[in-house]
C-alpha cells in the first residue's frame, strides 16, 4: 500500500531530526563565533587564533548538538612550537550539549567545557595541543620537568599544563571515543560527578592521560592511557616526574576504574588524598574507589599509588615490570588488594621501597589471593619516623601506624624476599602458598625486624566479595599494544614519549667516546644512510625498522660527524662528536666518617695513596646504577680520579658532565666545574678556550650511596 504524503513527510522529518539533517550548516570564519542552536560545520581546516584566551569558538545553549563533520580547528602557525601554544579552541557552556566529529589542535586547551551537566563529547581528536619542552636528557634528569598536581582549585592544571579536553563543574557527562596524541594531557575532569568515560585513547602524552580533581561516582572503563610519561631513561634513571596514565588528586570518591590499559605511565595510576584532606581532622581522601581488571604495568615508578585514603579496592589488576613497585599505599587504610598479578617489580627500587605491595604506615589492609612472582620483595609493610607529617590534622586524627594488616591466600614464587615487616604489628599471615619451597626455605624468604609481629595461621576464613561494577565501551585496550611490552620501549624525547607511529632518530645529537649508538625509529619499513660527514664509520647503513645504528671513531682524537637517513619517505638527521681518549681511572674506597664534602684533607690524602682498583678506558661513560664500579670496590662510598691528555686544535670547547654524586673537573691547571655536593644524576657544563696543542684533563668524583653515575664529554663550539 502506498504511504500518504503526510506520513512520508512526518517520517522524513523524524529521520532528519535524528541525523541533524535539518541543523544549520556554517563555516568557521571568525574568532568568538557563537553557536547557539543545532549546527553542522562544513568540513575543512579552519585556522582561528584565540587572541583573548576565552575561546576561538563558543558553543552556548541547552539541548543543542554541534556536529563538526570532521572539520579541524587550528590555533597555531605551522612554525610554532607546542610550548608556545595559547588559548582555547572550543568553549562549551550549557545543559545537555552534544559535540561530535571534531579535530582541535594548536591551543593550550583544545576543548574547554564548564557548567555543562549532561554534556556528551564523542569522536573528538584533541591531538597536537600544548606540550612542555622537556630539559631532561637520556643521561640526566632535569628537575624543572617535574609536574606539580597538588593544587587545582584555581585552574592551575589548565593554566600551567594545558589539556586536550578539560571538563569542569558538571554531572552526568559522557566522554567517548576521544583521541589524544602529541600533547601533554589528554582528558582532565574537574568536579565532574556521576559520569561515563569510555572507549577513549589518550596515549603517548608527556603528562596525564586522564586527570581527576574532586570528581566522584564516575565510571571509567575500557580506555587506553598508555605511555603517558616523562622523566625516564632506560637503565639510567626512573623518576616519572609525576606523570601518569590516570591521575586522581584531592578527594575523588566512589569511582569505578576498570578494564583500562594504562601501561608505561610515570605512575600507571597515581592517587593522592589531597592537600586539603591532610589539613582536616576528618576521614577524607580518595575513598571507596574500585580499580578492577586494569593493566598497570611497566611504570618508571609505581603501578598503583594511592596514599592517605580509605576503603579502596584493587582487584584483578595486572602489575608487571614496574620499576619501583606494583602498589605504593602510604598511610592507606582498609584497602582490599586481591586477585592481582605482581610480577618482576622492583628492579629499580629506591632503597627498601621495591617489589609488589609496599605500604608505609598502613592499617587494616587486606592483601589476599594475589600472585607474587619474581619481585624484589613481595609484600613490604613498615612504620618509620615521618616527623614532618605528624603535625598534620589528618595524621593526628587517622594515623594508627603499620598495624592489623592481613597477608593471606597469596602465592609467592621466586621473589627475592617474600614478606618484609619493619615495625609492623599484628600482621595476620595465613594460608599463603610457596610452591616448591620447604619450611626452612620459606622462613628465609620472610624478614621481620624488631618491633614487628607476625601471626601465622594455616587457614583464613574471613569472607570477602569481589566488587561488582558497570562496564561501558566496546573496545578492549588491554593487550592491544603487547608488542610494546617492557620499560625498554619507553623513549622520551625533548617533547615527550615516542609514539611508534612517526619516523624519527633518537637522540638527534650524540657525544660519545670511541663509539656511540642511536635509534632509527618507525612503525614499519626500512631505513638507509644517505650521507655521512666526518671520518666516522656507521653500521649498519640500511635495514629494517626499528634499528640501532652505531657510530665508531677511526682512532684516538676528536671526531665531529653528521649522518643523514632516509626512512618512511622522510629525511632524518643526527650529528655529534666522538672523543676517543686514553683515560687512566683510579677508584678509592672511603669510610663514611670521611665524607669528602667535609674532610678535604682526608680526600687529598686518600687519592694521593694507592687506589683500591684501577682501569683504562677510551671514554668516561659510567652508568653504575646501584652496582659497584669494579669487583674490588663496593657500590657506596667510593671516589674516582680520571686523567687524560689530548692533542687538540685551538678554539672553544664545552666540557659537559653528568654525575651522581660530587664532581670536579680541571682543564690543565684550571678548575672549570665544581659541584662537590650530594645529588642525583646532574648535568654540568662549562665552555673553555684552549690553545692548539696538548691539554690535560682531570676529573674527581665521589659517590655516597644509592645510584652512581659519571660521564664526561668534550665538544668543539662554533
Amino acid at each position: 500500500m502506498t504511504r500518504s504524503w503526510h506520513t512520508t513527510v512526518v517520517a522524513l522529518f523524524a529521520l532528519g531530526q535524528a541525523c541533524s539533517c535539518w541543523a544549520k550548516e556554517i563555516s568557521l570564519d571568525q574568532e568568538d563565533l557563537r553557536i547557539t542552536e543545532d549546527t553542522r560545520v562544513r568540513a575543512g581546516v579552519y585556522r582561528i587564533v584565540d587572541t583573548n584566551d576565552d575561546g576561538a569558538i563558543h558553543v552556548q545553549g541547552d539541548g543543542i548538538t554541534v556536529d563538526f563533520q570532521g572539520a579541524e580547528l587550528v590555533g597555531c602557525s605551522d612554525k610554532q612550537l607546542p610550548d608556545a601554544f595559547t588559548g582555547k579552541g572550543i568553549v562549551i557552556a550549557g545543559k545537555s550539549v552534544t559535540l561530535r566529529n571534531v579535530k582541535v589542535r594548536g591551543y593550550k586547551v583544545g576543548i574547554y567545557a564548564h557548567d555543562c551537566p549532561g554534556l556528551v563529547i564523542e569522536d573528538a581528536d584533541v591531538s597536537g595541543n600544548y606540550q612542555q619542552h622537556l630539559l631532561s636528557t637520556p643521561e640526566a634528569e632535569d628537575g624543572s620537568d617535574w609536574l606539580f598536581p597538588q593544587r587545582n582549585d584555581d585552574n592551575e592544571w589548565m593554566n600551567n599544563y594545558g589539556a586536550g579536553l578539560y571538563v569542569q563543574r558538571a554531572d552526568g557527562v559522557t566522554l567517548r571515543r576521544v583521541r589524544a596524541r602529541n600533547g601533554q594531557n589528554g582528558i582532565i575532569i574537574d568536579r565532574v560527578n556521576g559520569s561515563k568515560i569510555y572507549d577513549n585513547d589518550c596515549s603517548f602524552l608527556s603528562g596525564w592521560g586522564l586527570a581527576m580533581w574532586r570528581s566522584s561516582r564516575n565510571v571509567i572503563t575500557r580506555n587506553a592511557f598508555d605511555f603517558c610519561v616523562r622523566g625516564y631513561s632506560h637503565g639510567v634513571y626512573n623518576r616519572g616526574q609525576d606523570s601518569a596514565g590516570i591521575l586522581m588528586f584531592e578527594q575523588n570518591n566512589d569511582n569505578v576504574i576498570a578494564e583500562n590499559s594504562a601501561t608505561h605511565g610515570g605512575d600507571c595510576f597515581f592517587g593522592f588524598g589531597g592537600e586539603e584532606s591532610l589539613s582536616k581532622a576528618e576521614r577524607t581522601g580518595n575513598n571507596g574507589n574500585v580499580l578492577a581488571n586494569n593493566d598497570f604495568s611497566y611504570a618508571p615508578a609505581h603501578g598503583i599509588e594511592m596514599t592517605f585514603s580509605f576503603d579502596n579496592k584493587f582487584v584483578g589488576n595486572r602489575m608487571v615490570g614496574n620499576a619501583i613497585c606494583g602498589v605504593w599505599g602510604g598511610y592507606s587504610q582498609n584497602t582490599l588488594i586481591a586477585k592481582n598479578l605482581f610480577e618482576d617489580n622492583g628492579e629499580m627500587g629506591y632503597g627498601l621501597e621495591r617489589g609488589g605491595v609496599n605500604i608505609e604506615h598502613g592499617a587494616d589492609n587486606k592483601i589476599i589471593d594475589n600472585t607474587f612472582k619474581g619481585n624484589k620483595c613481595g609484600v613490604h609493610l613498615w612504620w618509620d619516623d615521618d616527623a614532618a607529617l605528624m603535625d598534620k590534622p589528618w595524621i593526628k586524627k587517622n594515623h594508627r601506624g603499620s598495624t592489623h594488616n592481613v597477608i593471606a591466600l597469596n602465592t609467592f614464587e621466586n621473589n627475592h624476599v617474600a614478606v618484609h615487616l619493619r615495625v609492623s604489628t599484628d600482621t595476620v599471615f595465613a594460608a599463603n602458598r610457596f610452591p616448591g619451597l620447604s619450611k626452612e626455605d620459606i622462613a628465609k624468604k620472610i624478614v621481620t625486624t624488631v618491633g614487628s609481629e607476625l601471626t601465622p595461621a594455616d587457614t583464613y576464613d574471613e569472607n570477602w566479595q569481589m566488587p561488582e561494577y558497570p562496564v561501558y565501551g566496546e573496545t578492549h585496550p588491554i593487550g592491544a599494544r603487547k608488542q610494546l611490552a617492557g620499560r625498554d620501549k619507553i623513549v622520551v624525547t625533548e617533547w615527550g614519549p615516542y609514539n611508534y607511529q612517526d619516523y624519527a632518530v633518537f637522540p638527534t645529537h650524540l657525544a660519545g667516546g670511541e663509539k656511540a649508538s642511536l635509534q632509527v625509529l618507525g612503525p614499519s619499513g626500512s631505513f638507509k644512510v644517505s650521507k655521512v660527514t666526518g671520518d666516522v664509520a656507521v653500521t649498519p647503513t640500511e635495514g629494517d625498522l626499528p634499528a640501532v645504528v652505531t657510530v665508531k671513531a677511526p682512532g684516538r682524537g676528536l671526531h665531529p660527524f653528521g649522518i643523514q637517513f632516509e626512512a618512511g619517505g622522510k629525511t632524518l638527521k643526527a650529528d655529534g662528536n666522538l672523543l676517543w681518549a686514553e683515560w687512566d681511572v683510579k677508584f678509592f674506597q672511603w669510610q663514611p666518617a670521611d665524607d669528602p664534602r667535609q674532610h678535604e684533607d682526608k680526600w687529598k690524602e686518600l687519592i694521593a695513596g694507592t687506589p683500591t682498583d684501577q682501569v683504562s678506558v677510551s671514554t668516561i661513560d659510567f652508568r653504575w646504577g646501584g652496582g659497584p664500579p669494579t669487583k674490588k670496590v663496593s657500590g657506596d662510598h667510593f671516589g674516582t680520579v680520571a686523567t687524560t691528555t689530548l692533542e687538540l686544535p685551538g678554539g672553544k670547547y664545552k666540557i659537559a658532565t653528568v654525575s651522581d654524586d660530587g664532581i670536579r673537573v680541571w682543564a690543565d691547571d684550571a678548575m672549570v666545574i665544581d659541584d662537590w655536593t650530594w645529588h642525583p644524576p646532574k648535568a654540568n657544563d662549562e665552555v673553555v678556550n684552549l690553545k692548539p696543542g696538548r691539554h690535560t684533563f682531570r676529573v674527581e668524583h665521589f659517590e655516597i650511596d644509592g645510584f652512581a653515575q659519571l660521564q664526561v664529554k668534550l665538544e668543539p663550539q662554533e
